[in-house]
């Protein structure tokens, strides 16, 4: 497969030299090396090494023109960072791709990444910071034909690692946008959106022993489909979409032929000062992955979003939810407020209020038998037993001078762990967050915040506390602590420095990281703990 990116990746060259002699080409890229100089500590449980640095590093290299784009990326992971597994061990090229265009068409040969609606059916991303590249190394075609019509075909073998798994992914997607048909939509705000998706693994059988004498029949094509309606009249948004997965014994669900399903509805309320959102969402049976035997977070073809909300600070994030694909029921509400100006609770300034809740649960599950059968039987409204996650947070954002603005936020959450992680029963806590920003002038200010998470389950409660000073445009100097002040009694303390030159960041720190589970958009990678002496550099040309 090394080979045949090699030889695309010529090819892509002898184009750009060809569009060259047409039109203006534009370069562009960015390099992202980040590194650890690791060291022992048995306190925190940080991996044995024998190499004195880890570093995860990429190179990516566009050129761009009228007709013709083409790219390329260059990764060295042969001593990869904490968390990524041996797979990701490994050096050379990566990526690349040729893509021609232009107002009615576009072709892609190479790796692309796709997604068909909410991703439901077909999602292919690169997340770096959870080591997901799931590619797809085939042909693209995206068409708009008519006006409001828009048509996309693929096929390819799926990314994993450096390697490509065998079974081929091939779909199709059209949307069509009612309103560009009918002028007195457009004319009214009111904007209406169909689409379909399509999606076939093509993967040959394998022997899978259902006993000591009978081997499983393991369909070579399992399909999926999607439809979905968009409605948006001026400050309201609706989102219904509903996909199927036709049998698909694998690994994920102890090899049953149950069909999988998913169904969703998202409506929105947007209007100066005031935002309402409201979710409901329940799968059963979608893991959709291009190879059956895996676990983990490689080879999914499709993704299933959460539907919760993306925490950002240190102790909000400590126990985030991964999206069970085997089956849950997902709700999630936010409404957010503005208080104007010059009132008694928005003062001078004004005042931000959001308040979030989510909550996951079970679907119904009556147990029919094992590998090899239907599995289970479940009705569609009915809950199942147990909570998997739930968090209700209020978050204020008040501004009292044009010097001092305070963010406040409290937090209640009640976190499965055994469901999540395996073991660990359920964790209830409570979450107290403060973050202040202060400008001393137009180039210095300092942030600071301090977080408490109460619980009486899992290692106890938590503290946190950080103070980070910047000086525009260059410097940024960060120092934070992470404290278990229930069982284990340790810190977990960085310092870190930071410099921005125009396309240019270097950062350099020291101090220990906690093993745990970081998490985006309902997908959670492991990360081991780890300390030692850090360096990230990033550059955009």
């Amino acid at each position: 497969m090394r080979k045949s990116l090699i030889i695309l990746a010529c090819i892509c060259s002898g184009l750009v030299v060809k569009a060259q002699n047409e039109n203006a080409m534009h370069l562009s890229g960015s390099i992202q090396s980040d590194v650890l100089i690791p060291q022992k500590d048995a306190k925190i449980g940080t991996e044995e090494t024998s190499h004195w640095g880890l570093t995860n590093t990429y190179a990516d290299v566009q050129l761009t023109s009228r007709y013709l784009d083409a790219g390329l990326r260059m990764e060295f992971l042969r001593f990869p960072l904490p968390g990524y597994e041996k797979d990701f061990s490994g050096w050379g090229l990566a990526n690349v791709f040729a893509r021609l265009h232009s107002d009615k068409i576009e072709v892609t040969l190479g790796n692309f990444y796709e997604q068909f609606g909410s991703g439901f059916v077909l999602r292919t991303y690169e997340e770096r910071t959870l080591g997901i590249d799931n590619s797809l190394l085939g042909a693209r075609v995206a068409a708009k034909p008519f006006k409001g019509v828009t048509v996309k075909a693929l096929t390819g073998l799926q990314k994993r690692y450096w390697s490509y798994n065998k079974s081929l992914v091939s779909g199709g997607d059209i949307e069509l946008g009612l309103d560009q048909w009918f002028k007195g939509l457009e004319n009214s705000g009111t904007y209406i959106t169909l689409g379909a998706s399509f999606v076939n693994k093509h993967e040959r059988t394998e022997d899978i022993m259902s006993d000591a004498t009978h081997k499983l029949n393991l369909p070579e094509n399992v399909d999926a489909w999607d439809a979905r309606l968009r409605f948006q009249r001026k400050a309201f948004n609706l989102l219904a979409e509903y996909a199927q997965k036709t049998e698909d014994p694998s690994f994920d669900n102890g090899y049953i032929y149950r069909k999988g399903s998913v169904a969703m509805l998202s409506t929105s309320y947007s209007q100066r000062g005031m935002s309402l959102l409201l979710q409901a969402k329940r799968s059963d049976n979608m893991s959709f992955r291009s190879r059956r035997s895996m676990l983990g977070t490689s080879s999914f073809i499709n993704h299933l979003p959460a539907f919760t909300l993306d925490h950002t600070y240190a102790l909000a994030a400590l126990y985030p939810y991964a999206t069970r694909p085997s089956g849950e029921w997902a709700y999630q509400a936010e409404l957010g407020y503005m208080f104007k100006k010059n009132t008694f609770l928005g003062g001078k300034y004004g005042t931000k209020v959001k308040v979030n809740f989510s909550h996951v649960h079970g679907i119904n599950r009556t147990e029919v038998g094992g590998m090899g059968t239907d599995g289970y039987v479940s009705d569609f409204w009915k809950w199942g037993d147990g909570t998997y996650y739930q968090d209700i947070n209020v978050q204020l954002e008040k501004k009292f001078t044009n010097k001092f603005q305070l963010n406040l936020m409290y937090m209640n959450q009640f976190y499965n762990k055994t469901i999540v992680e395996g073991e660990g029963g359920m964790i209830h806590s409570d979450i107290f967050i403060a973050d202040a920003k202060y400008k001393f002038s137009r180039k210095v200010s300092l942030r600071a915040e301090a977080q408490y998470l109460a619980t009486k389950q899992d290692e106890g409660s938590w503290m946190f506390g950080l103070l980070e000073l910047s000086i525009v445009p260059n410097w940024m100097i960060t120092v934070c602590d992470m404290y278990n002040s229930g069982e284990s009694k340790i810190h977990y303390y960085q310092g870190l420095l930071t410099f921005n030159a125009k396309a240019h960041r270097i950062q350099l720190g020291y101090g220990r990281t906690r093993a745990g589970y970081n998490c985006s958009g309902g997908v959670c990678r492991y990360i081991p703990a780890s300390k030692g002496f850090t360096m990230s550099y990033n550059y955009n040309f």
